[in-house]
């Protein structure tokens, strides 16, 4: 079994975060699924105060967000580690507006994926 790939903590103190367990709980699934998914780049993880933790903007409901996996493996083809995918989800862009995880939470998922490509060149 391969590592949990974890990113540096680039996320702002005051974003609500999730540890594994209770991100395993709101999706419904044994926690080692959450480990899968995130070794699968179906979520990202970084450690803060020793615990693995997740953005909870990750997750809608007991799924996780429509696209972000997608615009997370498109990332990671285009270059970008771990860290640098957190940094530009939690971003802010006036252009969308908001940051891209906001837009992909709110049915824009298209233009976070079509800025994701872009972003490669």
């Amino acid at each position: 079994m391969s590592a949990i790939p974890v990113a540096a903590d680039v996320l702002s103190p005051d974003l609500e975060v999730l540890p594994l367990p209770d991100v395993a709980e709101r999706l419904g699934v044994p926690v080692t699924r959450v480990h899968q998914m995130l070794r699968d780049g179906q979520l990202l993880a970084c450690r803060r105060d020793g615990i693995l933790i997740v953005p909870a903007l990750f997750l809608a409901g007991d799924t996780v967000v429509k696209g972000l996996s997608g615009t997370i493996t498109v990332l990671k083809d285009s270059g970008y580690a771990e860290d640098e995918i957190l940094t530009w989800l939690f971003t802010a862009d006036d252009t969308l507006p908001g940051t891209p995880i906001e837009a992909l939470r709110g049915d824009r998922g298209r233009e976070v994926k079509r800025r994701a490509q872009a972003s490669a060149f």
